[in-house]
């Protein structure tokens, strides 16, 4: 696409002045623009007026423009209820209620009013453009423009292109889009766009995940911010986004698309019903202080004090099986927390990486004056390698970090139940392996449990700690506050593929790589999307080639295996990439080349 813009724009007009509409207003003017702003009535028009004069206000009070700028800014919008006044606009954006007949009946009155050159443009989120577009009588000029709020701040916007768009108005559209320091990224007409397709799908999983009491609402949302880096967990973001919105773009994308992923989940038309709206109504899945207040308060799901996991079985000697990134890293954790640690390896030159790994390591910190060479040899003083797993025999708590191969980790578990003491732990850190396959195979399946650290582990919070249905409580719980004397934050879970993180995550880049296969956006564009629209660390197509292709086609693969459920079938592009090598960075070539960089 071009950046050339053919016609030109300078009067833009505004049908809406709600939050969004008022926000989209603000962003022309601030560029120069004149703007016209349309509302219903009187009342509308005072709303408008003092969304912009709040808006621009918290800007000078921040020091971001001066109050001779608000002013200039202020001047350049003409707020009407006549939409008449739109007849010297060149680009006309309708941001008005979510509701079909409302936006068609405005671009049917837009036929008589503006030039046949002006270009017309809705910010629905969820509706089709196309049927907006077939109210008018010159439907190739109208595409959506959807902004996210706050439409000041949030750099991207969704351009939507229908079958009928015309060519020149999309470039135009894009060109005017990036003038105004916006990131545009275009897509086919598909209820949901790029980034609620995609964040719904994630979030309605995450509330079936909760309605089937898998996990509690706290350990979800820990799960994701400290596993993924997410800046809010899926269920507090429901809250905030609103829980009727959340259920009408979920409705919506299921009746368009009728993929069951996109169904909302029961739970979410109970609270509906119910008036539990999220943090606008006081109470979503969280409960707040007040209606429109985030600050979360007590409620009765809430963890009590009395409720936190204690230390039910005495842990002085930790074991550790392995020689690889995981394992050194766990056996840093743990010695750095205070605890004597014995670790395993095939041979001298192995057990020798680890002790090298984690003096390189602290060599850095010390460089950083974050260690001491104190801490260090402390900390060294309490590591043991050996090439022995006999003897593994006194610790009080063994983790198993070796390669995630199902007849491998039950070989090892049938020698650990063998040499490891009575009463003795037995963990692994496996991430898509069921836990009871290693538990039966040995006598005291009660002991098993899984430990799943994420990568780099003396960096990563999070712990996903997996209980089979053999587990005792005392070992649960046992673990769960070790995880918390050696600095991590652990969440509850049970046995089955995925956990929480990865039958979130997996599932959501599954469905991106669906999109680009569909050739709906470019990988580029649903990167851009996932990481401005919604915040998130890496776009999806990123992250899969820092994971590897092959190693996220895999777990995939386990969780359609598990769940059953269509829409978790792994996208056949996934698959060729993979077939051909092209596994990631790793390879030099993924869903991008990076053997040229």
């Amino acid at each position: 696409m071009s950046d050339e813009i053919t016609r030109e724009f300078s009067t833009v007009g505004v049908i809406g002045l709600g939050t969004m509409g008022a926000g989209i207003a603000e962003v022309f003017a601030r560029n120069g623009f004149t703007v016209i702003g349309v509302e219903q009535n009187e009342a509308g028009v005072q709303r408008g007026r003092e969304h912009l004069e709040h808006s621009t206000g918290r800007a000078v009070k921040r020091e971001k423009m001066t109050t001779e700028q608000q002013a200039e800014l202020l001047g350049r919008i003409t707020l009407t209820t006549e939409m008449a006044d739109l007849a010297v606009a060149d680009l006309v954006v309708e941001a008005v209620v979510e509701s079909l007949e409302v936006k068609k009946s405005i671009f049917r009155a837009l036929d008589d009013i503006v030039r046949p050159d002006a270009v017309l443009a809705t910010n629905t989120s969820s509706l089709s453009v196309t049927e907006i577009s077939t109210a008018n009588a010159k439907p190739g000029r109208v595409v959506g423009v959807h902004f996210f709020n706050p439409a000041p701040v949030q750099n991207l916007v969704e351009i939507i292109r229908t079958v009928v768009t015309e060519p020149d108005v999309l470039a135009d559209v894009q060109g005017l889009l990036r003038s105004l320091g916006k990131n545009p990224v275009v897509c086919g007409d598909k209820a949901g766009f790029i980034a609620n397709t995609l964040l719904f799908g994630y979030l309605n999983h995450a509330v079936a995940m909760y309605e089937g009491k898998y996990a509690s609402r706290e350990d979800i949302d820990a799960a994701m911010r400290f596993g993924c880096g997410y800046p809010m967990g899926p269920l507090a973001l429901l809250d905030l986004i609103g829980l009727d919105t959340a259920y009408e773009i979920l409705d919506t994308m299921y009746k368009q698309g009728r993929d069951r992923l996109h169904a909302p989940a029961p739970i979410l038309k109970q609270y509906v019903t119910a008036g539990l709206l999220g943090r606008k109504s006081g109470r979503g899945f969280y409960t707040y202080e007040a209606p429109d207040s985030p600050i979360v308060v007590a409620d009765a799901q809430t963890p009590s004090a009395d409720d936190k996991p204690q230390l039910r079985h005495d842990i002085k000697l930790v074991g550790v099986v392995g020689t690889g990134t995981m394992a050194s890293g766990i056996v840093e954790v743990f010695a750095k927390a205070g605890y004597d640690v014995l670790f395993t390896g095939r041979g001298q030159d192995k057990v020798d990486g680890v002790v090298a790994t984690i003096t390189k390591n602290f060599d850095k910190q010390i460089q950083r004056g974050r260690a001491t060479e104190e801490q260090k040899s402390e900390v060294l003083g309490r590591v043991r390698g050996t090439t022995s797993l006999d003897d593994l025999k006194d610790v009080d708590l063994v983790v198993e970090a070796i390669a995630e191969d199902l007849a491998v980790k039950t070989t090892l578990f049938e020698n650990l139940d063998e040499i490891c003491k009575p009463g003795a732990i037995l963990a692994t850190t496996t991430s898509s392996l069921p836990i009871i396959s290693m538990a039966k195979v040995t006598k005291r399946p009660q002991d098993v449990i899984g430990m799943h650290f994420f990568n780099p582990a003396a960096i990563m919070k999070l712990v996903e700690v997996v209980s089979t249905v053999a587990t005792d409580e005392a070992v649960t719980e046992t673990v769960l506050a070790l995880c918390e004397r050696v600095g991590k934050v652990a969440v509850k879970c049970g046995d089955r593929s995925g956990f929480i993180v990865n039958a979130l995550l997996f599932p959501y880049l599954n469905d991106a790589v669906k999109m680009l296969e569909a050739h709906y956006a470019t990988a580029d564009d649903i990167d851009t999307a996932m990481k401005q629209g919604c915040a998130l660390p890496m776009g999806p197509f990123e992250l899969l080639d820092v994971v590897g292709n092959d190693v996220s086609l895999a777990i995939q693969r386990e969780l359609y295996l598990e769940f059953r459920e269509p829409g978790f079938s792994p996208a056949p592009l996934l698959e060729h990439l993979v077939t051909a090598g092209y596994l990631g960075r790793k390879t030099g070539r993924g869903f991008r080349d990076y053997s040229a960089r």
